[in-house]
C-alpha cells in the first residue's frame, strides 16, 4: 500500500519539524505539506490532497476548528486529527462538530501518535482517553436543545448494526467483514446514518449512539 499522505498544520516550525521526523521515520507515512496558519492549511489541503491532517487548534488567521470545518466540507478525502495542548472539553466538542476524526494531546508518545495516524487513515475515530468522558458529558449537555427542536429519523436495522460497530471503533473494512457487506454498502449506510442523525462524521455518530444507549464501547 502507498504511504499515508500527511499535512502538518502548526504555527511552531520546530514542532512541525519534530512531527515530520517522527512520522516519516515510521516508513509508511509521508509529509506532503506543512502549514503555519489555518488559512494555509485549507489552501494546502486542496493542493496536496492529504489523507490525514494533523491540526493545531490555536493558529494565526483561521483557528484549527474553522480550518477543520472548511477542509472537511471541501476535501472529503482528508481526515483531520486535532493535535493540541488544550484539554478544554468545549474545544474538543467544537472540533468534533467541525468534523475532526480525532482529538489528541501533544504529550502523546511518539509510537502512539504514529499508530493513531494509521488508525485514522483507516477510517477510525480517536479521542484522547483522558478527554473522552468529558466530551460525552459536553455532547449530552449541548445537544439536548437541538434534539428537542428537531427529531432524529429512525435508523433501519442494517444501519443500526453499522452504527454499533462504528461506536466500538471499527473501521469500514472491519464493519464490512463482520456484517458480510461490501465496502460500498457500508459507505452508503454511513452516509444515511449521518443524514438521519444530523451529524457530519463517524466520531459524532459514535458519540450520539453511545449517549443514547444504542451501543456500548465493548461488544456485548
Amino acid at each position: 500500500m502507498p504511504p499515508l499522505r500527511l499535512l502538518l498544520a502548526d504555527d511552531h516550525r520546530l514542532f512541525r519539524q519534530g512531527l515530520r521526523r517522527v512520522c516519516e521515520a515510521a516508513g509508511d507515512l509521508t509529509v506532503v505539506a506543512e502549514a503555519e496558519s489555518g488559512d494555509d492549511a485549507v489552501r494546502l489541503a486542496h493542493q496536496a490532497c492529504p489523507d490525514v491532517v494533523l491540526m493545531d487548534i490555536q493558529m494565526p488567521g483561521l483557528d484549527g476548528v474553522e480550518a477543520t470545518r472548511r477542509i472537511v466540507e471541501t476535501c472529503p478525502g482528508a481526515r483531520v486529527v486535532v493535535l493540541t495542548m488544550f484539554r478544554d472539553e468545549r474545544l474538543v466538542f467544537e472540533a468534533v462538530k467541525a468534523g475532526a476524526q480525532g482529538y489528541l494531546l501533544k504529550d502523546i508518545d511518539e509510537a502512539e501518535l504514529v499508530e493513531a495516524v494509521r488508525r485514522v487513515g483507516r477510517g477510525e475515530a480517536l479521542i484522547d482517553p483522558a478527554l473522552a468522558a468529558r466530551l460525552l458529558d459536553e455532547f449530552r449537555r449541548l445537544s439536548r436543545a437541538a434534539e428537542r427542536a428537531e427529531g432524529l429519523e429512525e435508523l433501519t436495522d442494517g444501519e443500526m448494526q453499522v452504527l454499533r460497530l462504528v461506536a466500538q471503533g471499527a473501521d469500514n473494512k472491519t464493519v464490512a467483514q463482520t456484517l458480510h457487506l461490501s465496502g460500498r454498502t457500508v459507505a452508503n449506510r454511513l452516509s444515511e446514518i449521518y443524514r438521519k442523525l444530523h451529524v457530519n462524521s463517524r466520531t459524532q455518530a459514535a458519540l450520539l449512539a453511545l449517549r443514547k444507549g444504542w451501543a456500548s464501547l465493548k461488544e456485548e
